[in-house]
């Protein structure tokens, strides 16, 4: 069973025991997360599809860790000017694990 859910912004097409790196959320590592803005759960040849949520479908994971990805750098520069800026990011994330998902009825 899969499903399509939605957080941060972003969809995520995931299965029972898969690990997710979403965006970060406030919660500690080992805690319960419930994801209802389920968009769509395949299950084998059977699909159910919300519009555009389901009722009463969620995901629920647990958190395994909170973290900061690779740094990516940026350097801007205007050529013959002597300008550069130099700059680095690093995106927060929450790597989550898939426990279970319970499927709904379409809106």
């Amino acid at each position: 069973m899969h499903a399509i859910f939605e957080t941060g912004g972003k969809q995520y097409r995931a299965a029972e025991g898969d690990i997710l790196y979403i965006e970060k959320l406030p919660v500690a590592a080992g805690d319960e997360v419930k994801f209802d803005k389920v968009l769509a759960i395949i299950d084998g040849d059977k699909y159910q599809f919300g519009t555009p949520l389901l009722n009463g479908a969620t995901v629920s994971a647990s958190v395994v860790k909170t973290g900061k990805a690779k740094k990516i750098h940026i350097f801007k520069f205007k050529a013959k000017k002597n300008y550069k800026k130099r700059q680095g990011h690093r995106q927060p994330y929450t790597q989550v694990q898939i426990q279970t998902i319970t499927a709904g009825a379409a809106v």
